[in-house]
């Protein structure tokens, strides 16, 4: 296992658009171990093979919800999920806000108005299939990694206005990190 550099906008890689998976091998497998422990180093809850210079349709998800909401002290659990070659099959016509983030748009937030249910249908790293529906947190958290396989970033989904406020909070914010390396 290894921890792969992530790109971060506007690098064009992110806008590739993702090719399906054909092959469930040991490569794939090695790839799957690899993006959770970058996406667990970052760290972050979800990271798409792209974001990570693989233009595959392959996503790793980990909410890593607390073991006990109620106790703000208890650790949260892995729960570790693979998604490859995902489609969302259905979706609610309701629409949730949900403030996200991106490992690829580093410590910046904005709300984005995602369906709230969806059916989808995906394999795992061994090439069985499933299809579930999906809510809540997992649900959006799937909607924006799904993106990523479609060159799409959660930045594309706010308003010009919107989108030009958090890519220069984001440049501020490179620039501080360069003088703190410095």
């Amino acid at each position: 296992m290894a921890i792969r550099r992530i790109y971060e906008t506007p690098d064009p890689v992110l806008r590739q658009i993702s090719k399906p998976v054909e092959t469930f091998d040991d490569e794939l497998r090695t790839l799957v171990a690899d993006m959770f422990e970058t996406m667990y180093d970052a760290p972050g809850i979800g990271l798409a093979a792209v974001q990570v210079g693989e233009p595959i349709r392959l996503l790793v998800i980990d909410l890593q919800e607390p073991e006990n909401p109620e106790d703000p002290e208890s650790p949260n659990v892995r729960d570790p999920k693979v998604f490859i070659n995902p489609e969302v099959l259905w979706h609610s016509d309701t629409e949730v806000p949900y403030t996200e983030g991106c490992l690829s748009v580093p410590e910046q937030y904005a709300e984005v108005m995602r369906p709230d249910r969806i059916q989808a249908r995906w394999q795992d790293e061994k090439g069985k299939a499933y299809e579930e529906e999906i809510e809540g947190l997992l649900a959006v958290c799937l909607q924006h990694e799904m993106d990523h396989l479609n060159g799409v970033l959660f930045i594309d989904h706010l308003s010009r206005l919107k989108r030009d406020m958090v890519l220069k909070k984001l440049a501020k914010w490179r620039k501080e990190q360069q003088k703190k390396a410095a």
